[in-house]
């Protein structure tokens, strides 16, 4: 596979020997570009996958591109067949790995140290995106079912692993675990960019907050909060935590998307303001109106499902290969030089464009803090030696 045009030079930490990759979501866009990187890099990667995946392996299905870019990696570099390179034969393996359920996660971190005798590199990259307002998702038992969903994958599926795999790395005394979550303004660069449409670009997502996307971003709030508490934990036994925070369009884009069933309330012709349905659907359909790829999934057809349609709506973006390629290229990049780095960061903003979103979102907070100070200061107290004193009645 070529690496796009303009894609920054890897980079690598120093190490004495190949490390030992896990990924969570081995069928992931980002997994997969990351792991062909690694490998010829010379480390060692696990790769998990659903069942039904490994059923899709198994039956050697080549209809989706997902399947297509782990069978490509273990025919280059697993066990599977034989090759003229010995050295480089069995560095990448898959496994069966459903990251809510925990007896899977344990099974899935006990293999990897059983072929390869310890996971040096945790990489959680599950992720898929529920779009809906908080009303929308809050009308009906089915709407709560898609936002426990989006909870189990998002946050307490990350959550498994990353408990799954601490004894193992405590007993090395060593490790490192990077957590992918998304930061920036959603898509409106990016669609300007690539349709030229008049979107405004002041919607943002991750731990920003985007209208739309509400549980998403509670989910993955929520894993951040879990990761800044745990690794204050986990510091004395070496190991180490990173939050990747890249583009939104990584771990949006490049994974499922569920639409709650629409509201009319909410609508464009009731509700003025640009909803996440309406900004990503308009995206979605214009990704698969320029698709030249036949192969691409839901790319044929007059069909195709919109995500403003009635009901539950779920779907993979159709990204051409080489559109994919691009957006992947910062993070990855990203990745292999934090990865297993001696003093990574705690967490790391990818991109130009995710740097000044969150520096837009700060500054913001800045001033909302100094539009308030006096009043927050107010309540400030002093204990002396008599009884409590308000700071402000000494003033």
């Amino acid at each position: 596979m070529s690496s796009p045009t303009n894609a920054p030079t890897l980079q690598f930490p120093s190490h004495n020997g190949p490390r030992v990759w896990f990924l969570t979501s081995g069928t992931a866009p980002i997994a997969i570009a990351l792991a062909r990187q690694l490998l010829e890099h010379g480390d060692h990667v696990v790769s998990g996958l659903l069942s039904i995946e490994i059923n899709s392996l198994s039956q050697n299905q080549d209809d989706n591109d997902r399947i297509e870019g782990i069978q490509e990696l273990l025919r280059e570099f697993g066990d599977v067949v034989e090759r003229q390179d010995e050295e480089m034969e069995g560095r990448f393996r898959v496994v069966g790995l459903d990251i809510r359920m925990m007896a899977e996660c344990q099974a899935a971190i006990a293999t990897a140290v059983d072929v390869f005798g310890r996971v040096d590199i945790l990489f959680c990259c599950t992720s898929e995106t529920l779009i809906g307002t908080v009303e929308e998702l809050s009308t009906s038992p089915q709407s709560l079912t898609l936002v426990r969903d989006q909870f189990e994958t998002n946050f307490f599926g990350p959550v498994n692993v990353i408990k799954a795999a601490l004894p193992t790395l405590r007993s090395q005394k060593s490790g490192h675990i990077i957590v992918l979550t998304g930061t920036s303004k959603i898509y409106a660069l990016l669609i300007k960019h690539l349709f030229y449409l008049p979107f405004s670009n002041n919607y943002e997502a991750g731990h920003l907050g985007t209208p739309g996307l509400g549980m998403y971003c509670a989910a993955n709030w929520a894993i951040e909060g879990f990761c800044d508490s745990l690794a204050y934990e986990i510091a004395p036994f070496n190991i180490k935590l990173s939050i990747i925070q890249p583009n939104l369009e990584i771990s949006v884009l490049t994974n499922k998307l569920t639409s709650a069933p629409p509201l009319p309330a909410y609508s464009p012709t009731n509700n003025p303001a640009p909803l996440s349905r309406e900004i990503i659907g308009n995206l979605v359909e214009r990704l698969h109106e320029s698709s030249s790829d036949p192969d691409t999934p839901h790319s044929e057809g007059t069909n195709y499902p919109k995500l403003s349609d009635p009901g539950v709506i779920s779907l993979y973006p159709p990204l051409p290969v080489s559109f994919r390629e691009t957006l992947l290229s910062e993070t990855t990049h990203a990745l292999t030089a934090i990865g297993g780095h001696e003093n990574p960061p705690a967490r790391h903003i990818v991109g130009h464009e995710a740097v000044t979103s969150v520096k837009e979102k700060l500054k913001t907070v800045s001033e909302e803090l100094e539009d308030f100070v006096e009043i927050s200061t107010a309540v400030d107290i002093e204990r002396d030696g008599d009884g409590v004193t308000r700071r402000n009645e000494e003033e």
